[in-house]
């Protein structure tokens, strides 16, 4: 007799085979789609900058253009909304997807789409660099109709003019463009002599007597013969950027100590090494004792949308002592590293313990350390250890496991030391060293099954392309409902901006959420608490 069963089942199949709804993913497994709106806001915040292990750049970005572009013709309205949403929420590592997407606003077939575009552009691109990108990616779409041209002119003619002579000694070109460029593009008119006179200093490099102050600053350090103490005097007074001064003065201990005064929160971290080496800042220094008030304070790193990526690589990068290029190194201050440990968690909206008992499961597979999160040197490996420790810094009751390869579920699971006890990048680093094989997402469920575990819920953190084991996930959390009686529930949490997600979207018992989206946390205390 033909066992049929075997050959068919609807509760236990291989993840090498089709259930309802699945489809094939790039690692030669199955898994369930995911629409184009959820793809929108993975790819708002991952964006495909270094590619995933089964995808290059260019594929992940052609596909995620198309969902984009399906979910502007769908609804424009919705689709500009969500990228200001992101962009000003500061829940993405980088405003380059944003920006993309956008100009694809800008370029739809909608005229009421191109318009809402257009007026969002102040909203996404905030500065010079934001908007030197958003020409380069508009130039791409469409060509400088009298729209386009009005709304980059009206960038330049809404800012005060203090704040624009920022933008302009602070930004001055980026990926082939210029203020130059733009403003003869755009020609915004303006009757303020101030304004005329910094659009004639960008356009021509006439310096009249009505140009703002700090571009008169500007040109004065630019002067041969400057040194350190002037320099500094011009950074205290007119609030000179380290972008405005010439490579010579940044050797300049007086100069870096000016700087520390007044640089904003992200670039003040993101030259934290090169401000040690040079000498600017030490243990008990006047520098160090503002750095760890700046990291220190909640609200000023919220407002400067400081993105938790931004933090940890930082750390990572300053507990090195050494930079990831060129010969820079320093004696990193204890003191800072520990300021960037914390300010990493801080960096997240607050969330309150859910009070669940969780089991959470990193991918550790090869395809996880290969490519980039967001385009950072986090592979999808570390982002997820980092992801697991916001969740265990905020919970009581949690086991944070490995998947390791084996074909047992007690060798295709390994018990994680982490926790946030451990300084944020140790445990990030913990990971890279651990043996790996193919990635059963079903390994969690089965694995507390079997040990008799009462979980509340299961967070997996994965890029989704999984295709080893003999069940399908949602089909061994199916089994560990029913044969525990605990209405368990199921997060996923996606580290690549791919299409796919071993999350059910049918089951409201299944949620889907973006790695590093700021809001991440938030959202998964939410649905575990049944909000």
């Amino acid at each position: 007799m033909l066992n049929y069963g075997k050959l068919f089942s609807l509760r236990r199949n291989p993840q090498s085979e089709p259930i309802p709804r699945t489809v094939p993913n790039a690692a030669g497994g199955h898994a369930f789609p995911v629409g184009d709106w959820a793809r929108l806001d993975r790819f708002l915040v991952l964006g495909c900058e270094g590619g995933s292990y089964y995808a290059g750049e260019r594929t992940l970005t052609r596909e995620n253009a198309a969902a984009v572009m399906r979910c502007i013709a769908e609804d424009g309205a919705r689709a500009v909304a969500a990228i200001v949403a992101v962009s000003e929420g500061g829940r993405a590592p980088k405003q380059d997807p944003a920006i993309f997407a956008l100009a694809l606003a800008a370029s739809a077939e909608s005229e009421a789409t191109r318009r809402l575009a257009l007026a969002a552009l102040p909203r996404v691109c905030r500065t010079g660099t934001h908007l030197f990108g958003f020409a380069d990616a508009v130039e791409a779409m469409r060509g400088w109709g009298r729209g386009l041209r009005r709304a980059v002119g009206e960038w330049y003619r809404a800012k005060s003019v203090e704040a624009l002579a920022y933008q302009a000694v602070k930004y001055r070109q980026r990926g082939g463009w210029s203020h130059r460029d733009l403003l003869r593009l755009a020609h915004p008119e303006t009757d303020e002599p101030a304004r005329k006179a910094l659009f004639d200093w960008i356009c021509r490099g006439t310096l009249g007597e009505d140009a703002p102050a700090l571009v008169h600053a500007f040109a004065a350090v630019q002067s041969e013969g400057v040194d350190g103490a002037f320099a500094a005097a011009q950074v205290r007074s007119h609030g000179l950027p380290w972008e405005a001064l010439p490579t010579g003065l940044m050797t300049s201990r007086a100069v870096n100590e000016a700087l520390i005064e007044r640089m904003p929160v992200g670039a003040l971290v993101r030259q934290l090494g090169r401000l040690t080496a040079a000498g600017a800042l030490a243990p008990f220094s006047a520098g160090t004792e503002h750095v760890l008030s700046v990291l220190s304070d909640r609200e000023r790193l919220l407002k400067a949308r400081l993105h938790p990526m931004a933090l940890l690589i930082a750390l990572r990068t300053y507990a090195s002592g050494h930079g990831q290029r060129g010969r820079l190194s320093w004696e990193p201050v204890g003191a800072i590293v520990e300021a960037l440990n914390a300010a990493f968690y801080t960096a997240f909206a607050g969330v309150e313990p859910t009070g669940q008992r969780l089991v959470l499961a990193l991918d550790v597979s090869g395809s996880m350390a290969c490519g980039s999160v967001a385009g950072s040197a986090l592979t999808p490996r570390e982002a997820a250890a980092a992801m697991a420790l916001v969740t265990a810094a905020t919970e009581e009751r949690w086991q944070v496991v490995g998947f390791t390869g084996g074909r047992r579920v007690a060798d295709g699971l390994t018990a994680l030391p982490l926790g946030p006890s451990m300084r944020l990048d140790q445990a990030v680093a913990a990971t890279s060293d651990l043996p790996f094989g193919g990635t059963d997402c079903s390994l969690p469920m089965r694995w507390a099954l079997e040990r008799g575990m009462q979980a509340d819920a299961f967070v997996i953190y994965t890029d989704s392309e999984t295709w080893a084991g003999p069940v399908h996930p949602v089909e061994a959390l199916r089994e560990y409902r029913q044969k525990t009686g605990i209405a368990a529930k199921l997060v996923v949490v996606g580290l690549v901006s791919n299409g796919f997600s071993i999350a059910d979207p049918e089951d409201a018992g299944m949620l889907d959420v973006v790695g590093f989206d700021t809001a991440a946390p938030a959202l998964i205390a939410d649905f575990l608490c049944g909000g």
